[in-house]
């Protein structure tokens, strides 16, 4: 049986879950996910245990966070003027806030604290600073 290799394109299906058991996402009530290894698609720890996996195998692995989306950077979390948001958002300390940056894409930005005249945002992904597990079934190798 051929088992995935570097570059591959493969079809599998996850769940995802922090330290806490809390699932954070899951493949299992949609279409399996497909992707190309080695474009960068997915956190490196995922990919990487993909590799030598044979069609319909199971298994559980745990992804550091130095594999995932990494530490949580200080250098991402920034204090910006209330007056620069729109007139029609009331911040408060947990919601998310959408950045379109100058080439079409979007950051996700949490709002970390609120003071008087300022909201402070923390534009780390919100997985940042923590090791994952991953529950993973290989359906297909393209």
């Amino acid at each position: 049986m051929s088992r995935v290799k570097e570059n591959d394109t493969v079809k599998v299906h996850y769940t995802g879950k922090l330290n806490n058991g809390q699932v954070f996402d899951s493949s299992l009530e949609r279409t399996p996910i497909e992707v190309t290894l080695g474009q960068g698609q997915l956190i490196p720890g995922f990919e990487k245990e993909l590799v030598n996996m044979e069609v319909n195998e199971k298994k559980t692995v745990n992804v550091p966070k130095e594999e995932a989306y990494g530490d949580i950077r200080e250098d991402l979390f920034h204090e910006i003027k209330k007056a620069e948001l729109p007139e029609d958002i009331k911040p408060e300390i947990g919601m998310t806030l959408v950045a379109k940056n100058p080439d079409g894409t979007e950051n996700q930005l949490r709002i970390t604290d609120v003071k008087e005249e300022s909201i402070v945002i923390d534009a780390n992904h919100v997985l940042a600073g923590q090791d994952l597990t991953f529950e993973l079934e290989l359906i297909e190798i393209l």
